[in-house]
């Protein structure tokens, strides 16, 4: 029943209560008009009672999600500590017989009672007072969710206790209507996380491109973009530094489109003279120039209902973005040296590496062209900001890749190597990454990857290091006498007395070197 409702009820029945029953309902009709934090309503439901009915005490206990137990959800004039021991199993004690059979229970005196058990503790210093104890369910319809439990100090006998627990009973209900209303809302709010959460991972599984290997967060969100804008013929501008793999993401996006059947067609900017530019994005007629010894259409033109990809867009010279801009807004180009008007069905994908604001601040780049680009943009975090476990992952695929390309049977990556792999800066990002691992692939001697194996770069310092040593001398021999054991333990798939004589050393010696640096060799049984 609403709270307005309750009101009329308790004015039909005229109830003989110790205190203004009307009162307190609209005091807690004020409350709960206002909203809230469901935990903090439900105290100020308390406060209201102790307040303006002289129930003190009071708590609400809620059933658990698994329903074996009552936990206490409110309280008032009770400690957080007792709080926590306020527990009850269903049937144990009176608040717990409570909620088992939905009935409500008046004891007139605490004291006299032995199923009034106090887990809390909060009454030990009440012993012996004239203390009433009432506790009604909170249902919601037959079902029951919980319980409201008050103390009162009082005299009275048989009816007045009689009214106040009916009374008590109109206030359980309405909040059982809240905590039911907060519930459902809960559960939908749960539902569309869970539903988000599910089309989060549709469009990261949509998204990802077959030959990108990633599983950082900032990867999985990269993945969710490339699964939002593919379907849709929106441009869109893919920033990162070099060798993060931008033509990857343009082609991904590609592949997922509606026009994946169409053309794909890249073009890099800065690769091309700028007397040629205008030319190869949109074509030329014969005789236009010097050398133009017949007609030829231009990139705009060979991805006519496909995909044109431009790469360094920053390097565009105004000339060339000038006509690039109208061939966005009209979809329509003229060939270099034609008046032909030439229309094209694109999508387009840009890419740069420059700060294109900075850009256009200092009149390098059109603004109004930067608009038109940069409508859905994707930024691709640098490897080394990926993590090592991105590097590692990276690593092992390109292994597998220039194994098969030169012949050779690299099975694992050394820890040294792999620490160095972890440790080093990537300016040159995945690009630099896949060179280093097919030139270790093509130097290794053995089935394994090994620190020396890698270029100097690797082993280098970098320049404001030098000379420093963060170890010492000590510290670095341990770290290298511990790196040889787990690649011995690698080899020997966790075998000691194998690993000792990989080491030429004795299994005791292995034992009690585990031991000293805390490597745990079961790991490596496999």
């Amino acid at each position: 029943m609403s709270v307005e409702l309750h009101t009329m009820v308790l004015s039909e029945l005229k109830m003989d209560l110790g205190f203004n029953g009307l009162s307190v309902l609209y005091h807690i009709a004020r409350v709960l008009g206002q909203g809230g934090d469901l935990e903090k309503l439900m105290e100020e439901i308390l406060e209201i009672l102790e307040i303006h009915a002289g129930m003190n005490r009071g708590m609400i206990s809620i059933l658990s999600p698994d329903n074996s137990e009552l936990i206490v959800d409110a309280a008032r004039g009770i400690s957080e500590s007792e709080k926590r021991r306020g527990r009850y199993r269903l049937g144990e004690g009176v608040t717990g017989k409570v909620v088992a059979t939905g009935k409500s229970i008046l004891i007139p005196q605490i004291r006299d009672e032995p199923q009034f058990l106090n887990k809390t503790g909060a009454r030990s210093s009440l012993a012996g007072s004239n203390l009433a104890f009432l506790c009604v369910p909170i249902k919601v319809g037959e079902t029951v969710i919980g319980a409201l439990s008050v103390d009162r100090m009082t005299d009275a006998q048989g009816e007045v206790l009689e009214n106040e627990l009916r009374f008590l009973e109109a206030i359980a209900d309405i909040i059982a209507q809240v905590v039911d209303e907060r519930r459902q809302n809960q559960a939908k709010i749960a539902a569309l996380e869970r539903e988000n959460l599910e089309l989060r991972a549709t469009l990261e599984d949509l998204g990802r491109p077959s030959e990108m290997i990633g599983k950082s967060s900032l990867m999985r969100e990269i993945f969710r973009q490339i699964g939002q804008v593919a379907p849709s013929p929106t441009h869109v501008l893919i920033r990162g530094e070099t060798g993060t793999g931008k033509e990857i993401i343009a082609r991904a996006i590609h592949n997922k489109s509606g026009v994946k059947d169409g053309p794909f067609v890249a073009v890099n900017c800065a690769a091309l003279p700028e007397s040629l530019l205008e030319s190869e994005l949109f074509g030329h007629e014969k005789g236009s120039f010097t050398g133009a010894l017949t007609q030829r259409i231009g990139r705009f033109e060979a991805a006519d209902g496909g995909t044109l990809f431009l790469d360094e867009i920053g390097e565009l010279p105004l000339t060339a973005q000038g006509r690039l801009l109208r061939a966005i807004q009209e979809k329509e180009i003229q060939r270099v040296g034609g008046t032909a008007i030439v229309s094209v069905n694109v999508r387009l994908i840009c890419a740069t590496n420059r700060d294109l604001e900075t850009d256009v601040r200092e009149g390098r780049f059109r603004e109004d062209l930067y608009y038109r680009i940069n409508v859905f943009t994707i930024v691709l975090p640098p490897l080394r900001n990926r993590g090592g476990g991105e590097v590692q992952a990276l690593a092992d695929h390109f292994i597998a890749k220039y194994c098969k390309v030169h012949n050779k049977n690299i099975k694992r990556i050394s820890t040294p190597a792999i620490d160095m792999l972890a440790a080093y800066h990537w300016p040159g990002n995945v690009r630099e990454l896949e060179n280093v691992i097919e030139r270790a692939v093509l130097v290794a001697t053995g089935d394994s990857i090994e620190g020396h194996d890698l270029p100097p770069t690797l082993q280098m310092k970098e320049l404001s290091d030098a000379g420093v040593r963060k170890d010492s001398f000590e510290g670095m021999v341990a770290a290298y006498e511990r790196e040889l054991i787990i690649d011995a333990l690698k080899d020997s798939r966790g075998n000691q007395t194998e690993a000792a004589t990989l080491l030429g050393t004795t299994k005791r010696i292995i034992q009690y070197k585990i031991t000293k640096f805390n490597i745990d060799y079961t790991r490596f049984k496999h």
